[in-house]
C-alpha cells in the first residue's frame, strides 16, 4: 500500500475548475518532497464554501489503483 501525505489550500473560486470538469486531476507536493497526482473527484467530500483546506492522506495499491483520500 502506498501512502502520500500533503496539505491543500484550494480557494472556492479555484475549485470551480475541478467542479466543472475543466481540470480532472489534482497535483500535490507531499510532505516528503514527492509529487502525487489523483482524480479531482476524490475531493468532493471535503469541499466547503471556502474551498478545500487541510492536511490529507492518499492511499492506493502499488499499481496506483483503489485510491482513497482522508483528511488527517
Amino acid at each position: 500500500m502506498l501512502r502520500f501525505e500533503f496539505g491543500l489550500n484550494i480557494p472556492a473560486q479555484d475549485y470551480l475548475q475541478y467542479y466543472r470538469g475543466e481540470v480532472k486531476n489534482v497535483l500535490a507536493r507531499c510532505a516528503d518532497g514527492r509529487t502525487v497526482q489523483f482524480p479531482a473527484t476524490l475531493l468532493i467530500p471535503f469541499v466547503s464554501s471556502g474551498g478545500i483546506r487541510g492536511s490529507f492522506v492518499l492511499t492506493c495499491d502499488e499499481g496506483g489503483k483503489g485510491a482513497q483520500l482522508q483528511r488527517s
